[in-house]
């Protein structure tokens, strides 16, 4: 089956034999030879199922189908260089509102600051900033786009990669009362809080030499909040398994201990998703461009330094 811009090519292909009465003249004007310009409109009254060229050895004469398509050609063939044109035209720094979705503590802590830098750049730009865990829906949400930390893409979207998250593991230095642990069957004893979203009565680990373990917990509270559990841990309620961007401060404060530093849960990927149409507008295409340039470096340290 032939994609739109075969088709494409096809109609223009016809129209330069028409405009260039033979075959041959018209391969000279493409750049390519006449045995490729005959297989093009071949192709193209295979489609329409009737000849379009009545050819003879001095001339060409169009049939009344030929009349037709060639009419409609044109004007398709001009539709699309508007279209181009338009692109093309679009101004640097778009304007138009956005709808966007992002989770509610990396979509607070670590994407306002490339968000108010991309809105200062296109003045014209107006966003809808909405914090929401949950997978996005675009159509019954009306959005233009949703960034999502972990989790996969669903149904007919295109997924960019921003960047991956780090997870390591934590505790309070007064849950841990002066004990020290060495590999992670040793932390079973501990109590913990789950990221229900991520995990919950297991963790999966992985040893920076590329080991993998599982490890069984029981969680004393469960909940779908990082900040929750962030919080929680500090208090001493339990261990936790968090974002590296969330606890990197607390650790280097004291407020925190970075349990295991050989171990940690699997990086969680960054996306951009969008629904997939056949050209996103060119504000989104500004939005993308700008986020992506906003993790071209890590907002956060990929392996935290031994305590």
């Amino acid at each position: 089956m032939s994609t739109t811009s075969d088709r494409l090519q096809l109609m223009q292909t016809f129209i330069r034999i028409v405009e260039a009465g033979s075959l041959s003249a018209a391969a000279r004007q493409l750049g390519t030879t006449q045995p490729t310009v005959s297989r093009r409109l071949q192709a193209l009254e295979q489609q329409f199922g009737q000849p379009l060229i009545q050819r003879s050895t001095h001339a060409l004469r169009l049939t009344d189908t030929g009349e037709r398509a060639l009419e409609r050609a044109k004007a398709l063939a001009a539709e699309w260089e508007d279209f181009e044109h338009s692109l093309r035209a679009e101004p640097a720094r778009p304007a138009g509102l956005l709808r966007v979705q992002v989770p509610h503590a990396f979509g607070q802590e670590h994407l306002i600051a490339p968000l108010v830098r991309a809105l200062q750049d296109a003045p014209g730009l107006r966003v809808d900033w909405l914090l929401n865990d949950a997978a996005p829906n675009f159509i019954e949400q009306g959005l233009d786009c949703a960034i999502r930390v972990g989790g996969r893409a669903e149904g007919a979207v295109v997924a960019i990669p921003l960047a991956r998250v780090p997870r390591v593991l934590v505790a309070s230095p007064e849950l841990l009362a002066g004990r020290s642990f060495e590999e992670p069957e040793s932390l079973a004893e501990l109590p913990w809080i789950a990221i229900s979203t991520f995990y919950r009565q297991e963790l999966q680990l992985e040893r920076d030499d590329g080991v993998r373990q599982r490890l069984p917990i029981r969680p004393v509270l469960a909940t779908d909040s990082l900040y929750a559990t962030r919080e929680a841990a500090r208090l001493g309620l339990g261990a936790a398994l968090l974002s590296g961007w969330a606890v990197h401060q607390d650790i280097a404060d004291g407020r925190l201990v970075h349990l295991l530093p050989r171990w940690r849960g699997p990086a969680l990927p960054v996306q951009l998703l969008y629904p997939n149409p056949p050209t996103p507008p060119a504000r989104l295409r500004y939005f993308i461009e700008a986020m992506r340039r906003s993790m071209a470096e890590p907002l956060w340290p990929d392996m935290l330094p031994t305590p």
